[in-house]
């Protein structure tokens, strides 16, 4: 049997708007992301199963991880039934790269059980065209942190689509999901078709500046310009109350907090555990809508997806 792994991951990253995004996992090692197992079987057979499964569409056509295996069925020409198990372990339409980490776990599996021996490149790209068919346009700020670990710069050059960057080893991230859904789609028909040229050399201004600082590791600057001038501007209105949440969290101690991808889900930076705690404490009390939604303490994932013992 197969088993894969892909972590959960933080889209955009607040300053990146669909060029960065980080693979995330908890501290107290919550398995924060989907699994895909291969075995062969007699008859096919798609199960899945987890939290989230009843959340996945009823019509099997509509899986991600389906579509998937058609691909690869198509590609190898191999007819020969196999069994597949997807274990739903994240929420969907949450901004934490649900349907990035289905993607991620179901290519990697195929392609270690059919022997396809594609490259990284191929891989990122499949990934991506599945994830377009859900979110209506290809993009990698997800399944490449998902796939690859760390956070990703998405460059989509045809030899180097993604570059690993370097990140502060003391940040510690906390992520809330309220327990309640915004559609990838409507959180990007809601940003404008155009934007002024000041926003645009601010917003060059605020990635390029991040950047640097990641590089001369300068921690502080890096959160200076950890601002989304192109996204939060027109998201918070899908999230109830993020200006007096984000004012709440920094009086407490943490230092910035962002949309992670499309919403609801927010992340937050602090730099110890005592203030990590109270930032999470906090969320609990007055972000969590219902008892699906939940909050984690997390660190950068540098390793990604990986193939897990059964």
């Amino acid at each position: 049997m197969i088993k894969i792994y892909a972590p959960a991951s933080i889209g955009n990253v607040g300053v990146g708007f669909d060029i960065l995004g980080a693979a995330i996992t908890p501290i107290d090692d919550t398995l924060l992301g989907d699994c895909v197992s291969i075995e062969p079987s007699n008859t096919f057979q798609l199960n899945c199963y987890g939290n989230f499964s009843t959340h996945l569409p009823k019509d099997i056509k509509k899986n991600i991880t389906w579509k998937a295996w058609k691909w690869f069925s198509k590609k190898t020409n191999k007819k020969k039934p196999i069994s597949i198990t997807l274990e739903k372990n994240m929420p969907v339409g949450s901004g934490l790269g649900s349907s990035a980490s289905s993607i991620v776990a179901s290519v990697l599996a195929f392609n270690k059980f059919y022997k396809t021996k594609l490259t990284q490149v191929e891989l990122i790209k499949l990934m991506g065209i599945l994830e377009g068919s859900i979110s209506g346009g290809i993009h990698y700020d997800n399944v490449a942190p998902c796939y690859l670990g760390g956070l990703q710069l998405i460059t989509d050059d045809i030899h180097n689509p993604t570059q690993k960057l370097p990140i502060f080893k003391n940040w510690l991230w906390i992520i809330a999901w309220p327990g309640i859904t915004v559609s990838t789609s409507t959180a990007r028909n809601i940003l404008p078709l155009q934007y002024s040229k000041e926003i645009c050399i601010q917003n060059s201004r605020n990635l390029s500046t991040f950047i640097h600082a990641l590089y001369t590791q300068k921690s502080e600057l890096a959160i200076r310009f950890m601002q989304d001038t192109i996204a939060e501007p027109y998201r918070i209105s899908l999230i109830q109350n993020f200006l007096y949440i984000k004012t709440a969290l920094l009086k407490l101690g943490a230092l910035t907090c962002n949309i992670s991808g499309s919403g609801p889900t927010l992340f937050s930076i602090c730099l110890n555990i005592s203030v990590a705690n109270k930032v999470k404490e906090w969320l609990e009390k007055n972000y969590i809508k219902n008892n699906q939604g939940f909050v984690h303490i997390c660190k950068i994932d540098q390793l990604g997806a990986r193939k897990i013992r059964i």
